[in-house]
């Protein structure tokens, strides 16, 4: 093996442990760590990197600590790394419960339709998140972060996003035939209406519109909210619709007539988002059952915001499978040129 080959298999390996932390939710500084030290040891010069190595001195190394140069002599040697084994091991155990209804549909989705990069609130550049989606086998991914209402998520204004279409543009070719979607997750107003230029919404590939404010509303005055967004032409993906939180940071549901705005999403071609993040988990079972009553396609998403996040599809799969959903009214189980005909429907 050359050095050249021992420095990419290093390099993997970081990204995979962090991928991995990732997918587990581990602290965001655990992760960060691992794909600072990859993003190091990649623009080394292999020599370079094998001295250090050979000398123990990889912590001379920006950004590289005990911990990962420790990772990065065990790669590099090909030796076993027990923190990418035990990360493995752990993912493996938790794949394993999947049902095979729940696999199949898994092996049956192309993409995601929500996702965020550090453009506003999510840790990675938009690269290295579609490396990551091609890597899980997937053929495209929606780009949708914050529009610039939600300002802690450090959502996007007009002139950012269109400078974030840009850098699409530029980075479609190069990873073709993966397919990079434009889109926004955009925030529902108080009036329902939606959070960003309407000329600007009509040049994405998809809009995601999602609640995030005055999440404890009237009851009445959120079904007026929700359903004047869902009849907004622009509005392809009704996100995370209760705005729950599970597990340590409980947040209770919105109260909203469901069946009221689940009819909407039906009439007006709207897909109800099966939100996979653990800690959302959102519509409850309960409210996933009238959308499937109400006749609604659904779209399984991660709502990742780091790489290995895009791996969390497989709850969403389970909890679809459990209402009897099948891969014909699962939006992301199409081919991204209809995803696109549907966003101009």
């Amino acid at each position: 093996m050359s050095a050249q080959d021992d420095q990419e298999r290093a390099v993997a390996t970081l990204r995979r442990i962090a991928f991995l932390l990732e997918r587990e939710q581990a602290g965001r500084y655990r992760s960060e760590a691992y794909r600072a030290a990859a993003r190091t040891v990649e623009r080394q010069d292999p020599a370079r990197l094998a001295a250090l190595a050979a000398a123990g001195s990889l912590t001379d190394l920006p950004a590289v600590g005990s911990s990962t140069a420790g990772v990065v002599s065990r790669a590099m040697a090909g030796r076993a790394v027990p923190t990418l084994d035990e990360l493995e091991a752990r993912a493996a155990e938790q794949d394993a419960g999947l049902t095979p209804q729940g696999a199949a549909l898994h092996a049956a989705l192309r993409g995601d339709l929500h996702t965020h990069t550090d453009a506003s609130d999510g840790s990675a550049p938009v690269q290295e998140m579609v490396l990551a989606a091609v890597g899980l086998g997937r053929e495209y991914l929606a780009v949708t972060d914050h529009s610039p209402r939600l300002t802690v998520a450090h959502g996007l204004s007009a002139a950012r996003l269109r400078a974030q279409l840009d850098q699409l543009a530029a980075l479609r070719p190069v990873v073709a035939p993966f397919e990079v979607l434009s889109g926004i997750e955009v925030d529902v107003l108080e009036d329902g209406t939606l959070d960003q230029d309407p000329e600007l919404l009509d040049e994405l590939d998809v809009v995601v519109a999602s609640v995030h404010s005055k999440l404890r509303m009237d009851r009445t005055a959120m079904t007026r909210r929700m359903l004047t967004a869902v009849r907004d032409p622009r509005t392809d993906v009704l996100g995370h619709c209760t705005g729950r939180q599970v597990g340590d940071k409980h947040r209770p549901p919105s109260e909203f007539d469901a069946r009221a705005v689940f009819d909407a999403c039906a009439e007006h071609g709207v897909a109800v988002e099966i939100n996979c993040r653990p800690d959302r988990l959102d519509p409850p079972h309960e409210l996933l059952q009238v959308a499937v009553d109400a006749g609604c396609d659904v779209t399984i998403d991660s709502d990742a915001h780091a790489p290995g996040q895009l791996d969390w599809l497989r709850v969403g799969c389970e909890r679809a499978v459990a209402h009897g959903i099948g891969p014909e009214r699962v939006v992301t189980t199409r081919p991204a040129h209809e995803v696109r005909q549907r966003a101009r429907r």
